[in-house]
C-alpha cells in the first residue's frame, strides 16, 4: 500500500488555530485511493520546521507528500508551483526570529518546482465546486521553507516520490476578526485536499515540467 505524508502548521501570527491542521488532521489513518495517510504538525519556526519536516520523511519514506499552509487573505485554494531558497520574515515565528534574505539551504538552487500535478488538481477542485488557482509564490515565511525543504529532500534523496505544497484560506472563525477577508469552511477545505489526494494518487507517469509547468 502507498503511502502519502500530510503536513500542516500550528497557530502563529496571534492566531488561536490555523485552519491548516484543523483540516489536515482529520485525514490521519484514513486510506483514500488506496494510500494510508500519515499526518505530522510542523512548527511555525524557521530553525525547526524543515527538521521536523525532513525527520518524518526519513521515517515514513512516503509515495506522496502534500504539505498545506494558512495564507490569510487569499480568497481560495492556492496550489503552489515554486519554492525559493531564501527566509525573509514579514512577522517573528513562533520562536520571535525574524530572518531576513537568509538562504534556506547555503549554495541550494534558487528554486524548486512543485512535482505535483498541480494544473490537474486545480482542475479537479474547480469541478468538485472549490475555487482553487495555480499559485507562482509561496512567500518567504516557514510555509516556503518547508516546501523548499521538502522538494530539496525529494532531489538530494534521489527519492522516487512526488509532492508540493497547497495554501488555503483563513476559517470563518478567524476572518471574524478580520473584516473584510476571505475565508473558507473547513468542510470545503476537506473536499478540497480529498480531491488533491485522489489526483495526486491517480497519476503514475504523466506528469511533466515544460518551461515551469507542472501538468
Amino acid at each position: 500500500m502507498k503511502t502519502v505524508l500530510m503536513t500542516a502548521f500550528e497557530p502563529f501570527g496571534g492566531e488561536t488555530i490555523n485552519p491548516s491542521w484543523e483540516a489536515v488532521r482529520s485525514f490521519d489513518g484514513k486510506e483514500i485511493a488506496g494510500a494510508r495517510i500519515v499526518v505530522r504538525q510542523l512548527p511555525v519556526v524557521f530553525a525547526t520546521c524543515g527538521k521536523v519536516l525532513t525527520q518524518a520523511l526519513d521515517e515514513i519514506q512516503p509515495d506522496r507528500v502534500l504539505c498545506v499552509g494558512q495564507a490569510g487573505g487569499r480568497v481560495d485554494i492556492t496550489v503552489e508551483r515554486v519554492a525559493i531558497n531564501v527566509d525573509d520574515a514579514r512577522i517573528p515565528d513562533n520562536e520571535q526570529q525574524q530572518p531576513i534574505d537568509q538562504p534556506i539551504v547555503m549554495d541550494g538552487p534558487a528554486a524548486y518546482f512543485s512535482t505535483l500535478p498541480i494544473k490537474a488538481m486545480v482542475a479537479a477542485l474547480r469541478e468538485v465546486g472549490v475555487p482553487a488557482s495555480v499559485s507562482q509564490t509561496a512567500g518567504t515565511f516557514t510555509c516556503n521553507h518547508v516546501m523548499y525543504s521538502l522538494l530539496h529532500w525529494l532531489k538530494t534523496t534521489n527519492s522516487p516520490a512526488r509532492g508540493g505544497f497547497i495554501h488555503i484560506p483563513y476559517m470563518p472563525e478567524q476572518a471574524v476578526n478580520h473584516p473584510g477577508v476571505a475565508s473558507m469552511a473547513t468542510a470545503s477545505v476537506i473536499l478540497a485536499l480529498e480531491t488533491s489526494l485522489q489526483v495526486m494518487l491517480s497519476t503514475e507517469n504523466d506528469i511533466r515540467v515544460v518551461g515551469g509547468s507542472t501538468h
